[in-house]
């Protein structure tokens, strides 16, 4: 088991889905979990009841609102002393199809979700490095993209353009933190068992989603959070620009 002794995580969405599973798994390798939620407090409560060991906290702000980040990232590494990890994990996913979306509409669901997604993103590995820098030791930044990035989102273009654009933020800060002890690492997931993707899955959809698969089957959210905690695990510094795909063979990308 990756030991996290010590550590300080933030998870960005970890009330629930894929972000509860890295928040639980951080817990059990021993390190102290900041849980960030948005708007459901009872989720984001519930995860934290779960998490062994500690002490660990909860902590809420909008993504998309960047005073909101910075002070999110300010009031963890004070309650905590530190922040040696954050988690980029939280995000949006709206279809807006050309065909059937109004250009307003269209307008707003790309700012929405570029702003949470991306922008949101990029404030927070801004604010959380700064904190890293000062500080004592190495520290890690781990970004949850989507398969999206590399094969397309044709009914949601937005959430594959964020999550790509986090890719190519994650390759860049990567080679610039580098000298500063700041590594950086990006996991792709396809299709996830989580809530949010529950009735997708088991709708008429659902067969044909988990056949994409060699596995036959979507991923867990406990493997999509083992794929992180590895890229955040010291040794694996020679890894900083990787992007680890997490989604069972569904997608091959040369």
């Amino acid at each position: 088991m990756m030991d996290f002794t010590n550590k300080t995580v933030l998870v960005t969405g970890g009330s629930r889905g894929i972000g509860r599973a890295i928040a639980r798994q951080f817990a059990e390798s021993g390190a102290r979990v900041a849980v960030h939620y948005l708007q459901n407090r009872a989720a984001a409560e519930e995860t934290l009841a779960s998490l062994p060991g500690g002490p660990h906290m909860i902590t809420q702000a909008d993504m998309k609102d960047a005073a909101g980040v910075e002070k999110m990232i300010a009031h963890v590494a004070a309650e905590m002393g530190r922040l040696d990890i954050l988690i980029n994990n939280a995000g949006i996913f709206e279809e807006h199809p050309i065909a059937e979306t109004s250009y307003e509409a269209w307008q707003a669901s790309w700012r929405r979700v570029i702003e949470t997604n991306l922008i949101g993103a990029a404030n927070a590995s801004y604010c959380a490095a700064r904190v890293m820098m000062k500080q004592e030791g190495n520290g890690r930044i781990v970004n949850i993209s989507s398969r999206g990035a590399f094969r397309g989102e044709p009914l949601g273009p937005a959430y594959g353009a964020s999550k790509a654009g986090m890719n190519a933020m994650g390759q860049s800060l990567a080679k610039y933190l580098a000298p500063f002890g700041i590594f950086v690492g990006t996991v792709a997931p396809g299709f996830v068992q989580t809530d949010m993707a529950s009735d997708t899955l088991a709708g008429p959809e659902g067969d044909g989603i988990r056949a994409q698969s060699p596995l036959n089957r979507v991923a867990k959210p406990e493997e999509v959070a083992y794929a992180a905690l590895f890229l955040a695990s010291e040794g694996a510094e020679f890894m900083t620009g990787a992007i680890i795909d997490v989604n069972g063979a569904s997608y091959l990308r040369t």
